[in-house]
């Protein structure tokens, strides 16, 4: 009499093999628009909505296409620490940084757009990482 494993193995074996299609790679369409894809991160939310309007002020004095601002996640670093160093040790302090970040896109730059936007002075701060896709 046959057993369940067995049996299971005989159902596994009799399975075929499933064959699956390569993936295919994504390739840059000739009809793609490049644009810069800005993002902006500041402790304070205030100095970071006024360098995000500043910079959507100046690309759009040169008629850019804007898309954003992206609110991203805040991210919250938190930090706990001992009060005293010796006998309190159960009394602690706890702290945290939150960075706020904003994501904006222009479409189709010309080159004005990029020379303005390079010439910005931005409140200190003011973290602003741009790439070109």
């Amino acid at each position: 009499m046959p057993t369940t494993t067995d049996t299971i193995k005989k159902e596994t074996a009799s399975k075929p093999a499933v064959k699956r299609a390569p993936r295919a790679k994504k390739v840059k369409a000739a009809t793609e628009v490049p644009h810069l894809r800005i993002r902006v991160r500041a402790y304070e939310h205030k100095i970071l909505d006024a360098s995000l309007k500043q910079i959507m002020d100046t690309a759009a004095r040169y008629d850019a296409e804007i898309h954003g601002p992206v609110p991203l996640p805040t991210e919250i670093k938190k930090y706990t620490v001992n009060r005293s160093s010796f006998i309190d040790k159960n009394s602690r302090e706890q702290f945290e940084m939150r960075v706020h970040k904003r994501l904006i896109d222009i479409v189709n730059p010309n080159p004005k757009v990029i020379e303005a936007l390079t010439n910005l002075s931005l409140p200190s701060g003011v973290n602003i990482d741009v790439k070109m896709m």
